[in-house]
């Protein structure tokens, strides 16, 4: 039986190695990133400095506070694309220097050079993902409530979840303006129902200013009712509803899946599940919530055209010019698989992960065809090549 230090030796036949591969590699994605983050959110700011400055008592605060909440959203969306430019950047560096030939030349295959820098990119996906689930999403729910209100100085805080919301209770239809809760209060603002006979005909409108939902059960505030039969108008200051739907669901129906965490969106699906209603859309967005920061295991496999063979007349440009062509294939296949997906044109699985899964295939056969298959076909040909004087 193999032990730990063996099996370790198969994966990993050198610690020296692999320290110095993932930290050259990491090395070079964090200059990358923040070299390009700084200089996109220069730009993003200088696009929309003048709408934050517009705003009633704005000072240099408020374009701190923009960069506060938009910088974790340039960083997510840029991380697979900087995974890609440095493990491209690395892999020419060892190619242009003669390192991949010594590693080859000690008995090293092309998965076990790649190696590490596979564990570079899982700390990578491992970290973007953390980072998702514990920046971006609040970065991204705060920015657009700020955005919302005209970048408002001293606004108070988001109250929630908030948007139009539809629903079907009997034969009555309820339309809500916003959704929000106050501590432990769910408050539907700018009520109207439309109540409808057995033929579906209109009967009478409701609208409230607001209603909330305390002690198991609803009630309306600011009421105005209108009879389509009588034409009569009554007011009511508060009067209860008798609405069996839970503040759950207006919550789930609410619910934007990149301005909550991965557990806080399976839990509103969960809830839509309970209603009868279709969770696609969703699921296809929670599916990438892994999948995006997965893409990152990926691009060793996609930049690896450019580790393996000679960079003399021009070969290794040429090589990183098709590793980058080959992670922009990616990233546009993905793009358009999550927007099939997000329409339910796609399956949510599908949508997810089907470009991870392809380019998986298609890194794989560059490596066999670039470098794994040549060996045995020069192989091949200097059997068949005849010794010279015989």
């Amino acid at each position: 039986m193999l032990d730990r230090r063996t099996l370790r030796r198969l994966f990993v036949p050198s610690r020296t190695l692999a320290r110095y591969m993932v930290r050259m590699h990491l090395g070079r994605f964090f200059g990358i990133l923040i070299g390009l983050t700084a200089v996109l959110q220069m730009l993003d700011l200088l696009a929309t400095s003048d709408e934050i400055m517009a705003a009633e008592g704005a000072n240099w605060v408020s374009l701190l506070s923009y960069v506060s909440m938009r910088a974790p959203q340039l960083i997510s969306q840029f991380v697979p694309f900087t995974a890609l430019l440095a493990t491209l950047l690395t892999l020419a560096t060892l190619n242009q220097h003669s390192e991949v030939v010594v590693m080859k030349a000690s008995g090293l295959s092309a998965h076990r050079i790649l190696l590490p820098l596979g564990i570079a990119s899982f700390i990578i996906a491992a970290s973007h993902f953390l980072f998702n689930e514990t920046v971006v999403v609040k970065a991204n729910a705060d920015l657009e409530y700020w955005q919302d209100n005209g970048y408002a100085v001293d606004l108070p805080p988001s109250a929630g979840p908030s948007g139009r919301v539809w629903i079907k209770e009997h034969k009555t239809v309820v339309l809500v303006e916003a959704v929000s809760q106050i501590r432990n209060r769910v408050v539907l603002d700018k009520v109207s129902l439309f109540e409808r006979d057995d033929k579906g005909k209109l009967e009478a409108m409701v609208h409230a200013d607001f209603a909330w939902y305390q002690d198991g059960r609803w009630t309306l505030h600011e009421v105005r009712r209108f009879d389509a039969g009588t034409h009569e108008m009554t007011i009511h200051p508060s009067q209860p509803w008798d609405l069996e739907t839970r503040p759950e669901r207006f919550q789930a129906l609410t619910v934007k899946p990149d301005h909550v965490s991965f557990p806080k969106l399976w839990q509103s699906m969960q809830e839509l599940k309970k209603d009868g209603l279709p969770t696609a859309r969703l699921m296809a967005s929670f599916l990438q919530k892994m999948a995006g920061p997965a893409s990152s295991l990926l691009m060793p496999l996609l930049a690896a055209v450019a580790a393996f063979g000679v960079h003399r007349a021009g070969n290794l440009v040429i090589r990183v010019v098709f590793g980058m062509a080959l992670g922009f294939s990616f990233f546009v296949a993905d793009n358009f698989m999550l927007a099939m997906g997000e329409f339910g044109v796609a399956p949510p699985f599908l949508a997810a992960w089907a470009p991870f899964f392809l380019f998986l295939v298609v890194g794989y056969a560059v490596i066999f065809h670039t470098e794994e298959g040549r060996l045995p076909r020069k192989a091949k040909k200097l059997q068949e090549k005849p010794i010279a004087g015989e």
